[in-house]
């Protein structure tokens, strides 16, 4: 009996291989994220939490690859099972992964997201494959709400799914869909678009390039000369959590000398985050801090970012305010359940102001 299921699973995966091809190019497909279009045929995915969507017939669903590096992992959702993800973890190269067979007659749902973020380089999307007779549908609706998070290791979701007292930067460990920022956009039904790198810094990072350098690029991939175009897409919610890494490298690693004053260190987030302001006139910024350690009693680095919002706020700027979120007393990075402790405080932050 195993050896039958086997062999009719086997079967089933080949239907993917010799089915229906379905090009990146296909209308039918919905993109979201800052996804590099430059060749329609292979779009190129990096960011954390760019995302394909579509509904399709057939039996079977293959997706196929081309991952720059062979560090990026994807979940595949079918037929929104959230809890139940397919999760590839992409090899170097071109190859076609079999998600999903034996599924039963009628529509379909995919949705396919990126686990991983720019530091494990960019994966080019070749298309699908269905089963014979399989075919794309109209996808769902577009959102209609848009919020943008701009953040380091804690909003890509770096270590969210190691164990408490397991390794805290294992790429496998790394799933941006159980973030914060993921699961505050699904509560409020909101389109994000994460923004975000492990080990970055407003005004010092663990590599040469900051966010202020970082923050407008198309491709997530280290520190290039990609533009993304910010009239493409507009958000009406920007969440910034920034900082933690300055904590660190200023404060512990004395990396920058001389040592910044208080109000340089203000005065750095503040122009930051003017910068976004001048993108987005009409959004609410929330500029978040936590819930690593930057946060705990004691931390001067709360008050950096409460002084610079007061400051934009004297300046005329009422669209913008601060949240904190708590120090639990947990030395690595967040894992699931504080991330969705700090979605479910986000969430009704941003519902009161937005009134959504």
């Amino acid at each position: 009996m195993k050896f039958k299921t086997g062999l009719l699973a086997l079967l089933l995966a080949g239907q993917a291989f010799a089915g229906v091809a379905i090009q990146p190019d296909n209308a039918q497909l919905q993109y979201t994220g800052r996804i590099d279009f430059a060749d329609r045929a292979r779009p190129m995915l990096s960011w954390p939490g760019t995302s394909i969507e579509g509904n399709f017939t057939g039996a079977a669903l293959a997706v196929k690859l081309d991952d720059q590096l062979g560090k990026n992992l994807f979940n595949v959702f079918i037929d929104g099972d959230l809890a139940k993800p397919v999760v590839i973890e992409a090899a170097q190269g071109s190859k076609t992964y079999p998600v999903a067979s034996g599924l039963t007659p009628g529509a379909h749902r995919f949705l396919i997201t990126k686990r991983t973020e720019g530091e494990e380089g960019g994966t080019f999307f070749q298309g699908l494959e269905l089963a014979d007779g399989g075919k794309l549908l109209p996808p769902p609706p577009r959102k209609k709400r848009h919020i943008e998070f701009f953040g380091d290791s804690i909003t890509s979701g770096m270590a969210n799914e190691s164990p408490d007292n397991g390794p805290d930067d294992r790429r496998q460990d790394k799933n941006n869909f159980m973030s914060y920022a993921s699961i505050t956009a699904r509560a409020l039904d909101a389109e994000a678009h994460i923004t975000s790198q492990s080990g970055i810094g407003v005004m010092i990072s663990w590599f040469p390039f900051t966010m202020p350098d970082f923050y407008d690029q198309l491709s997530a991939v280290g520190n290039n000369d990609t533009h993304w175009d910010f009239k493409a897409w507009t958000p009406e919610v920007v969440v910034i959590n920034l900082f933690q890494n300055d904590r660190w490298l200023i404060d512990r690693e004395k990396r920058l000398s001389p040592m910044p004053t208080d109000d340089q260190r203000i005065a750095a987030y503040r122009t930051f985050v003017q910068k976004i302001r001048a993108l987005y006139p009409n959004a609410y910024i929330v500029c978040a801090l936590g819930s690593m350690d930057a946060v705990q009693e004691g931390s001067k680095w709360p008050g950096y970012v409460r002084s610079a919002v007061d400051q934009m706020q004297a300046s005329g700027d009422q669209r913008i305010d601060t949240l904190v979120f708590p120090w639990t007393g947990f030395g690595g990075h967040p894992r699931v359940k504080q991330h969705q402790a700090n979605a479910a405080q986000l969430t009704a932050f941003i519902r009161q102001k937005m009134g959504w």
